[in-house]
């Protein structure tokens, strides 16, 4: 395998300096590139409505991501809604919860906070389970969430209120890179959206999480950097362990 100079991330560029990609890149002597192969676009009030949703009839709102968290605020702003002071909120991680920062007064409102697992969640809601629970959410949901709603018994729905949209990647058609960086299966769709005719050869690919994996063999792709395992739990510590081994091979 020939040395690795150049890496492409199909994620947004992080917005903090310390980024361990900058690290990286610093470190190793390669040239990372960030590009979305995936976006989120809103979707509009009016077809929320089609959904048969009215945000007055809900005492508690389920927030997996910060997405949800937008557009769920976004949707209430465009249907010109007050947002009740006495909605509780059941955030899926801290991360959400303290972005939630962004709409509301901390401390004024009811705030319930899950782990990082969407299972997590599920002994709060459960003490709970007289509210009407609204999920505002994308149109790529894991199954796991429904199901998990539907073994607690209760009043809950669903409303798709973002969509996860594939990027126009045209002009990547002549640009070759050393290794592509996946987090979803969504970004192996949108590759191959872009690029019916992709053939891996030399070009490595990282790859996290295992749904993602699978997304890659089922294209009969080879994936050659995996993430998270014990020994690198990051996808920064995943490249770095590779990059080492291959670059030091030269």
């Amino acid at each position: 395998m020939t040395r690795v100079k150049t890496i492409l991330v199909s994620q947004p560029e992080p917005k903090i300096e310390n980024s361990p990609y900058f690290d990286l890149q610093e470190k190793q002597k390669v040239k990372i590139d960030f590009r979305p192969f995936i976006h989120v676009e809103g979707v509009d009030a009016k077809d929320i409505r089609h959904q048969k949703v009215d945000l007055s009839q809900y005492t508690a709102i389920i927030l997996t991501s910060r997405n949800s968290v937008d557009h769920f605020f976004r949707v209430a702003d465009e249907m010109r809604f007050k947002v009740p002071d006495t909605l509780k909120y059941f955030c899926q991680s801290e991360a959400v919860a303290y972005y939630l920062q962004k709409y509301v007064v901390y401390r004024k409102r009811k705030i319930y906070v899950g782990k990082r697992a969407f299972a997590d969640l599920t002994t709060l809601i459960k003490k709970y389970k007289d509210e009407n629970f609204l999920l505002p959410t994308t149109d790529k949901l894991k199954p796991e969430v429904p199901e998990t709603l539907n073994g607690l018994g209760v009043k809950w729905k669903q409303a798709v209120f973002y969509k996860t949209v594939i990027s126009d990647l045209s002009d990547l058609a002549d640009v070759y890179y050393d290794i592509l960086v996946f987090f979803s299966p969504s970004g192996i769709e949108s590759l191959f959206h872009n690029f019916p005719e992709f053939k891996q050869n030399e070009t490595r690919i990282a790859v996290f999480g295992n749904t993602t994996i699978k997304a890659v063999e089922a294209h009969g792709l080879r994936v050659d950097i995996a993430a998270p395992t014990p020994e690198t739990p990051s996808m920064t510590m995943a490249l770095e362990k590779y990059i080492e081994k291959i670059n030091k091979k030269k």
